[in-house]
């Protein structure tokens, strides 16, 4: 399964980020809402997963094609106006939902998460790389 997302990591990136996408332009009356979960912040959680995912999967796609040090920034830089874009976009596009400054905040926290998974990533493509 490591060596298959390894294989096409930049798939996944694509595809990973078209999901969130589509979660965050679903309309709002069609999102399951629980108040015990708004009681936990789960849905802060689940923004900085599906962005430390995102995030994780660029790194990986950078690890693999051996890309200098900046592009890592970018794909940071990337994730984070993503998650910001994104929630511009459910305050003025999309129907039925509304901005929420800290989901940008936990998108970013995702983002930043992802990085300290640098060292294990690298091993992953050593132990992938090693094993063909």
């Amino acid at each position: 399964m490591k060596f298959f997302i390894y294989k096409y990591v930049g798939v996944f990136s694509f595809l990973w980020a078209l999901i969130i996408f589509v979660l965050c332009a679903t309309p709002g009356q069609y999102i399951p809402s629980n108040n015990w979960l708004d009681l936990l912040s789960v849905d802060k959680l689940v923004h900085a997963f599906i962005f430390c995912i995102l995030n994780m999967l660029l790194i990986t796609l950078a690890i693999k094609r051996e890309y200098k040090n900046w592009v890592f920034v970018v794909f940071f830089s990337l994730c984070v106006g993503y998650g910001i874009s994104l929630e511009l976009m459910q305050a003025y596009i999309f129907s039925n939902r509304s901005a929420d400054w800290q989901d940008a905040v936990a998108n970013t926290s995702g983002c930043i998460i992802a990085f300290f998974f640098v060292k294990r990533i690298r091993r992953l493509k050593i132990k992938v790389v090693g094993s063909l």
